[in-house]
């Protein structure tokens, strides 16, 4: 079997038509409580399921296909990449690679593509320019889950060292948001030699406190309202897809409803939205995004790093240098309290505006300072092999 092989997406007819046909089918519930109080409110829900039922996967479908795609053979598995060469003139492009968290995709990416790697094509200078490299995380899209062992972030910063090696690249620099910061922050961590620099707008939000370093205001501060943020109702999901997978995965794989419901509601509560959902993400984005886990089966292995979670390693100190920018999320973030884990923060910004899917939400950000933060390191990517 060739480690990289060239890869087309092509999704049964009758796959789709599968879809609609659920979809027209749908048993809504009754309503429990007001709007999206209880989860994702019926109201829209119907809204969107009826919007579902017409989508036309087909323009998606050639769209994407016009990125370049391969299957990389990695950790025994087919991971699919994202892979797009920065333009023809570009001077020493700083390969870059994008990892999504969940319930995201590679969707979340696309509108970075071009602005990275044609940056002169998109106001920008030649000089800033990346090859772009976007892996789908085991067991998401058309990605193969891990055949054993746990899905969790040090291991996935280990397959996707040797995915960049099977394309080419012995150095690159890395971006990542949700479970995607993780893995960044783990290759940050424990390769630093083949690592130029990490980027995240997700800072570690549990950094090992060394008694012999005490906290300061602002950190005793932001600890105070982070256990007294009454958000933590929100993480019945997260105990659900930790515990018992199979039986929320068992409804989520059968009915395109649920599947919505269920990757929706996460969109509106932890976008910049103020609850205008799709004032954020536009709705052909989220059916395509719903689409893409419906069509591969993928809901219920989406789960894995939240099953794995308590295998994940204690972070070591992350030692590439990092850039690291705030949104409403961690708006009171104190940078001596990023300092416990990132000993060589090189760009620190915000909050500004902004969410969890930052890519999605401000992708002209994201790329300004995605550029502003490698633009000093690329002599160091010139000097690597």
């Amino acid at each position: 079997m060739n480690d990289v092989r060239e890869f087309t997406i092509d999704i049964p007819p009758a796959t789709l038509t599968d879809l609609r046909e659920r979809l027209a089918r749908t048993r809504f519930s009754p309503r429990v409580g007001d709007g999206w109080e209880a989860g994702t409110d019926p109201d829209y829900l119907a809204a969107f399921v009826a919007s579902w039922a017409d989508f036309d996967w087909g323009p998606t479908e050639r769209a994407v296909n016009q990125i370049p795609q391969q299957l990389v053979r990695a950790g025994g598995a087919d991971i699919h990449v994202l892979h797009v060469p920065a333009r023809g003139d570009a001077v020493s492009p700083i390969p870059l690679v994008l990892t999504h968290g969940w319930p995201s995709s590679f969707f979340e990416f696309l509108p970075l593509i071009g602005p990275l790697t044609d940056p002169a094509g998109h106001g920008g200078d030649a000089t800033d320019a990346f090859d772009v490299i976007i892996p789908s995380l085991p067991g998401f899209g058309f990605s193969e889950q891990l055949p054993q062992g746990p899905t969790e972030p040090s291991r996935i910063a280990d397959l996707w060292v040797e995915v960049m090696e099977q394309l080419g690249y012995r150095s690159f620099g890395a971006y990542g948001g949700d479970i995607g910061s993780h893995v960044t922050n783990f290759l940050g961590a424990n390769h630093p030699q083949r690592v130029l620099g990490v980027f995240t707008h997700h800072p570690n939000l549990h950094p090992q406190l060394d008694p012999a370093w005490p906290l300061s205001s602002a950190e005793q501060r932001y600890l105070e309202e982070r256990s007294n943020d009454p958000g933590g109702h929100d993480d019945g999901y997260a105990a659900i897809q930790a515990t018992r997978p199979n039986s929320l995965a068992a409804g989520l794989a059968d009915s395109p409803a649920g599947l919505a419901a269920w990757l929706v509601e996460k969109y509106r509560e932890w976008s910049d939205c103020e609850g205008d959902l799709e004032s954020s993400i536009d709705r052909g984005t989220l059916m395509s995004i719903a689409t893409l886990y419906w069509v591969t089966n993928t809901i219920g292995t989406s789960f894995l790093p939240y099953r794995d979670d308590d295998a994940t390693p204690p972070l070591p100190p992350v030692t590439a240098p990092a850039g690291l920018i705030l949104t409403p999320e961690d708006a009171h973030f104190p940078r001596e309290f990023a300092a416990r884990t990132y000993t060589d923060i090189q760009l620190w910004r915000g909050p500004e505006p902004g969410g969890h899917f930052l890519a999605l939400e401000q992708p002209e950000r994201l790329v300004r300072d995605l550029r502003d933060f490698f633009r000093p390191l690329r002599t160091a990517s010139a000097d690597r092999p």
